[in-house]
């Protein structure tokens, strides 16, 4: 049975180094292809991080919405139980999710998610589809038909790990890009093989008429030359 799990998450802001604090997590399960009923979400306390106002406007989560939730160190262990050791996605994940939470879980002295787990679907993307301006989640989900009406307000966590994970299924069926390294190289070769090329091609040539060779000799002398 092949099991990955897509996952998401919104944070205070962008710059855990400082003091960034991750505020909601969501994870949906893929088994065999298909998506489950499994899934892991939690709001969580930033420990007095504030939320400023241009944040807010992307996930409306606010600190007063978060008094009373959890702290990470409570939903951590719960979050690396669901994910167990099976492949974890993100959407660029390898700049963001993976690297904000495996700071929240080493502030804690837990176990990171190991980079043999991560997997990030904007990677991915990029090798595999040609056509999309930019590979924003968004954009794929519109390149892919996938809707994205139950996030038309605010980005949420557990919303966009299903959006994640419908992307994810939708790449996985896509073939990989060529290499146009490779191809321009195949075409350089046939190139160099064309019978028409090389040094063994016979020369050719093409005499005009005498007729026309007769009335050229007639026009230079008319002009002396």
């Amino acid at each position: 049975m092949a099991r990955v799990v897509c996952f998401d998450i919104e944070t205070t802001g962008f710059e855990y180094t400082r003091g960034d604090r991750v505020i909601e997590i969501g994870a949906v399960e893929v088994v065999d292809g298909k998506i489950t009923d499994r899934t892991f979400h939690e709001y969580i306390n930033p420990e007095g991080k504030i939320i400023p106002p241009e944040t807010y406007m992307v996930h409306k989560i606010s600190n007063a919405f978060l008094e009373d939730k959890p702290k990470f160190s409570v939903i951590a262990p719960k979050f690396l139980e669901f994910i167990g050791s099976d492949p974890v996605i993100a959407h660029n994940g390898l700049d963001f999710d993976f690297p904000f939470i495996n700071h929240e879980l080493a502030n804690l002295r837990l176990p990171p998610i190991p980079r043999s787990q991560q997997q990030d679907t904007l990677i991915i993307a990029r090798n595999r589809v040609f056509g999309p301006k930019t590979y924003t989640l968004d954009a794929l989900a519109k390149w892919y038909g996938i809707s994205l009406t139950a996030r038309a307000d605010a980005h949420g966590a557990l919303i966009d790990s299903e959006i994640l994970a419908k992307v994810y299924l939708e790449l996985e069926n896509t073939a990989p890009a060529p290499d146009i390294h490779e191809i321009i190289e195949k075409q350089h070769a046939a190139f160099l093989a064309h019978p028409k090329i090389g040094a063994d091609f016979p020369h050719r040539t093409f005499p005009a008429p005498a007729a026309e060779v007769d009335a050229h000799r007639a026009f230079m002398e008319k002009i002396g030359g």
